[in-house]
């Protein structure tokens, strides 16, 4: 299959999401203008919680790529405030506090994020289940884009862990008697490796899996850079409908980076067009792709 196919048929692309309520896939968003409300149900502190609230940033930013007005709501009873700290510090943006401020303002459908194991499914609406994530002192496999090791979504025999209260943004010290692992150097490292795995696979993270999402960040930075400084050209038309399809698709984080790893290698793409389409899915991914513009070549 050649690296970029042809853009879709259709004229408005409709984002499906897998409703683990009933096993098909939904609109989205049923009402092209109307409002949908999307509800992260986190009841914990770990990372499991934290891919909740990432499953639904992405959501709203893929909403709002397609037009659609979105309401966010949080439902975390335990420990509220320290897991909205730990999403803003992976770029996740502020969740409104009740469920009922949106009511009047013409909502469409809500729909609810819930982790798989563990997690109320509400009564109504469709919902996204999140599968675990876990810190692993077991070394990952190989990432099958040859980076570095990836995220592992194998049980595997691996040693899970979580670091003590405050510090589970951050791997555990492969020696167990060691102090609490530091805070990350850089928090959307944790944000890409977590972008790396299905929603509905099982995520292992250990130090190796962070150091290879940091050295990948570090290169697509760097690349965009180095196209900023060349005349901008538009995203090609059939790069922006393979990011749209995977998007649209059961938000399909995996394909959307592995597009823009087949745009970095595409060495026959002007160097403005592809920083304009790493800017353009930077919009969803939020990895901070374009800070270092301006840094000395």
């Amino acid at each position: 299959m050649p690296p970029f196919g042809r853009p879709p048929a259709y004229a408005r692309p409709v984002l499906r999401i897998l409703d683990a309520r009933t096993g098909d896939p939904v609109a989205a968003a049923p009402a092209r203008r109307g409002l949908t409300r999307v509800e992260a149900h986190a009841h914990g502190l770990d990372l499991t919680a934290l891919r909740v609230l990432l499953t639904a940033d992405l959501l709203v930013r893929a909403l709002e790529l397609g037009g659609t007005p979105v309401w966010t709501t949080l439902d975390a009873p335990h420990r509220n405030a320290e897991l909205r700290a730990a999403a803003a510090t992976l770029s996740i943006r502020p969740f409104e506090d009740g469920r009922d401020l949106a009511s009047g303002l013409g909502e469409a459908q809500a729909i609810h994020i819930v982790a798989q194991e563990g997690g109320r499914v509400p009564a109504e609406g469709p919902v996204m289940a999140v599968a675990p994530a876990r810190w692993t002192r077991a070394r990952s496999g190989p990432s099958p884009s040859g980076d570095a090791p990836g995220p592992s979504s194998d049980p595997g025999s691996v040693q899970e862990t979580e670091p003590p209260s405050g510090a589970f943004l951050a791997p555990p010290p492969d020696d167990p008697v060691s102090p609490p692992a530091a805070p990350l150097a850089d928090p959307a490292a944790l944000r890409l490796a977590l972008l790396s795995v299905p929603r509905g696979a099982p995520v292992r993270l250990d130090r190796a899996v962070l150091d290879g999402a940091a050295q990948r960040l570090a290169r697509w930075r760097g690349a965009a850079a180095g196209w900023a400084r060349q005349p901008s050209r538009p995203v090609p038309g059939e790069v922006r409908a393979r990011l749209r399809d995977a998007w649209e698709d059961d938000l399909d984080l995996p394909a959307v980076l592995e597009v823009l790893r087949d745009v970095e290698s595409d060495r026959h793409l002007p160097d403005g067009a592809r920083f304009e389409t790493f800017v353009y899915a930077d919009r969803l991914l939020a990895l901070d792709l374009s800070s270092a513009l301006g840094s000395p070549a």
